[in-house]
């Protein structure tokens, strides 16, 4: 009965002796102190950004206006109307489709 409780023991002290190697947050599972909360993070002010087309760098404005510029899309005016009348010609044959109409 001895040899089984000093085993216990011992084996208890390996894994305590484990955890404080490992060190106890990363056994708590938190994060490392050198990082930022992401609460900080999300109140951070951003001036600096990437293009999301091209990824080159861009200041908080041209930022900004890029994704105006996205938001908004294409005007179909900018389109020339040959195209304009196969786009629409293209989405009716798709709606076709779907109802089931048989189309060469």
């Amino acid at each position: 009965m001895k040899r089984i409780l000093l085993r216990g023991i011992s084996a208890g002290t390996g894994v305590l002796m484990g955890l404080m190697s490992i060190g106890v947050q990363e056994a708590l599972g938190l994060p490392p102190p050198e990082d930022v909360p992401e609460e900080i993070l999300r109140t951070e002010i951003i001036t600096e950004a990437r293009s999301p087309i091209d990824g080159k760098p861009l200041t908080a404005a041209e930022y900004a206006q890029l994704q105006l510029q996205l938001q908004t899309g294409p005007q179909n005016s900018e389109l020339p109307p040959k195209v304009r009348e196969l786009v629409f010609l293209l989405n009716v044959r798709k709606l076709l489709r779907s109802v089931g109409v048989p189309i060469r």
